[in-house]
């Protein structure tokens, strides 16, 4: 069987007597198949959410409900205990992992297993995020496929790029932003050479995308109203805030994370974690999930209106209520995220990365505008902080830039997308030398 496998890959090497061209096809076949593993993680995610609070338990809620995160966490770890049999948690940083000291090897389970476990965990209301799950799954196919070809370090490294640039394409219809997020927080070099194998797969994956995913298991919003130029000095203070944010939610998640690892026993951890994140969604319905549904409500409301009953439900009558609520959502989203993952669930910190971002960006602006009367326009400050937080907490300002650019279908706010994101990296750097990823890395 070795045999037959060895002489197939001769078989297509010679094929392609220059071996960049045999790149190029391996580059379009990972980006197809990471889009393919993008869509099935987001509507699995998705339906097993319908299927479970409107199937299984309908009419149940109330006190119960703090069970839901509880038990999809339960499922994953007996997912990971019986089936997976290997840790898959901080996915991103395994990647990193993998390329700095496993010549770029990932096993070949991850290549499904995340897209499993993610979606237990999300499913039922784990409150993180899908991306850093389908980009480890990305990376092991690309990892993978190059090793079957038997390709070197350099050319399974880029093969795994690949895969992480598609799995972020793919996932948010964002292929410039798939490949500043290899380069910038994968930290793969820049050379013509690897370019164009990023750009295939990238763009492959994002088309593929639009015939397999709709809107309703997708993240998008078009921008209404570009920037105005007396507003960049408020965007200017939109990215100091950002960044003291993003070293908050870094220092907060270390810090949980280190809290629940000094429990030894699994089972107590997870009870402990689930209780936690249950009781937090419980106050917070907000917290359920991924928080893009709160986001674009964000985004949707009026200008100079304070939507806390669709957020928070009555108990947010009057401006200050909603302010008070919005601040304490912007502290606790961290200890649910924290707490999901601690407490055995699979999921990344993308998704609740930018909630954050959202949530700060739309407190500061509505907060500037009660203060002081101004016309600052709330849904703008939601996407541009959403930027400046991502670039804060993983140190990857172009990435943040272009990914909300992409996804928001326009570059209205191209020039305080810049703006923000650089200054909240700015300051963040004064606090915090290494990105998220890198300090679970270390």
């Amino acid at each position: 069987m070795n045999n037959l496998i060895t002489r197939q890959i001769k078989l297509l090497k010679s094929w392609f007597a220059d071996q960049q061209t045999l790149i190029y096809l391996l580059s379009f076949v990972v980006g197809l198949i990471c889009a393919l593993a993008a869509a099935v993680m987001k509507n699995a995610i998705h339906y097993t959410h319908i299927l479970f609070t409107q199937g299984v338990m309908k009419g149940a809620g109330g006190a119960l409900s703090l069970a839901y995160p509880l038990f999809g966490i339960f499922l994953t770890i007996l997912a990971l205990k019986y089936l997976v049999r290997d840790n898959i948690s901080h996915g991103i940083s395994r990647v990193l992992y993998a390329i700095s000291r496993r010549k770029s090897y990932i096993k070949p389970h991850n290549n499904w297993t995340s897209i499993l476990t993610s979606s237990l965990t999300i499913g039922f209301g784990g409150s993180v995020g899908a991306e850093a799950p389908i980009v480890l799954t990305g990376a092991s196919i690309g990892s993978n496929i190059g090793r079957y070809f038997k390709l070197n370090y350099k050319y399974v490294t880029l093969l795994l790029g690949c895969g992480a640039a598609a799995a972020i394409s793919g996932i948010f219809k964002a292929p410039i932003g798939g490949i500043l997020f290899t380069l910038e927080v994968l930290m793969l070099d820049l050379t013509m050479s690897s370019i164009v194998p990023l750009l295939i797969s990238s763009v492959t994956a994002a088309t593929v995308a639009y015939f397999f995913m709709g809107d309703n298991v997708l993240f998008s919003f078009q921008v209404k109203q570009g920037f105005l130029l007396h507003d960049l000095p408020y965007y200017a203070i939109l990215g100091v805030f950002c960044g003291l944010v993003g070293v908050y939610f870094t220092k907060a998640t270390i810090g949980i994370e280190k809290l629940y690892q000094k429990i030894s026993n699994k089972w107590v951890r997870m009870i402990l974690g689930g209780l936690v994140l249950g009781g937090l969604i419980y106050f917070y319905p907000a917290l359920y999930g991924e928080g893009y549904e709160t986001v674009m409500v964000l985004l949707n409301a009026s200008s100079g209106s304070a939507p806390g009953a669709e957020i928070f439900g009555q108990m947010a009558d009057g401006f200050w209520a909603f302010s008070i609520l919005m601040a304490g959502l912007l502290l606790v989203k961290v200890v649910a995220t924290a707490s999901t993952n601690r407490a055995g669930g699979v999921g990344g910190i993308v998704a609740p990365t930018l909630f954050t971002g959202g949530v700060a960006g739309y407190y500061l602006s509505s907060l500037l505008n009660h203060l002081f009367g101004l016309t600052l326009v709330e849904s703008s400050f939601t996407l541009t902080a959403m930027a400046g937080v991502f670039s804060a907490v993983l140190h990857a300002p172009l990435t943040a830039i272009f990914l909300i650019a992409e996804i928001t279908e326009g570059y209205g706010l191209l020039i305080p997308l810049i703006l923000t994101s650089t200054i909240a990296f700015i300051t963040t750097r004064a606090f915090q030398k290494h990105s998220i990823y890198h300090e679970q890395l270390a």
